[in-house]
């Protein structure tokens, strides 16, 4: 997605470098960013041995040795996406993903995108997540909790 820029750093499998989206995979209560923060690779000193990255509008100083805690982003998750939006949202349902056809995975995603969703698919695949509630069958014990403060 981003082949002609420079200078390039190679970790844990990624190659980053300037312009490229990552998001953060663990939370890092040192540097305040957080499982799901996504950001953009802004600089690389490949003498020192660091990267700048973008989150919103601070700029956090990652050691190469700290890459593990980010992952390219250009593509990613409802799951992880979940209290984020995106300009544009392209959410894939097939069949195959049966498991995964659920209501609230369908709001979710769709709901993340702000200008723009695109459900590329199966119309059969939609179906099937539009009415599958079963997720909404969940044992919390919530009111009792609730009752008992």
């Amino acid at each position: 997605m981003n082949a002609d820029a420079h200078p390039k750093v190679t970790r844990f499998g990624w190659t980053f470098a300037p312009g490229d989206k990552v998001i953060q995979t663990v939370n890092n209560y040192d540097k305040e960013v957080f499982n799901g923060d996504i950001g953009t690779v802004t600089a690389i000193d490949v003498e020192e041995g660091e990267l700048m990255i973008r989150f919103d509008e601070r700029e956090v100083n990652y050691l190469v040795s700290e890459l593990d805690e980010v992952s390219l982003a250009y593509a990613t998750t409802i799951h992880k996406s979940q209290g984020s939006e995106y300009p544009c949202v392209v959410i894939p349902m097939a069949m195959q993903h049966y498991t995964l056809l659920e209501r609230n995975m369908l709001y979710t995603g769709v709901t993340r995108g702000k200008q723009l969703v695109v459900l590329i698919g199966q119309p059969k695949a939609v179906g099937m997540a539009a009415r599958n509630r079963k997720s909404t069958r969940r044992l919390t014990n919530l009111q009792a909790r609730i009752r008992s403060t």
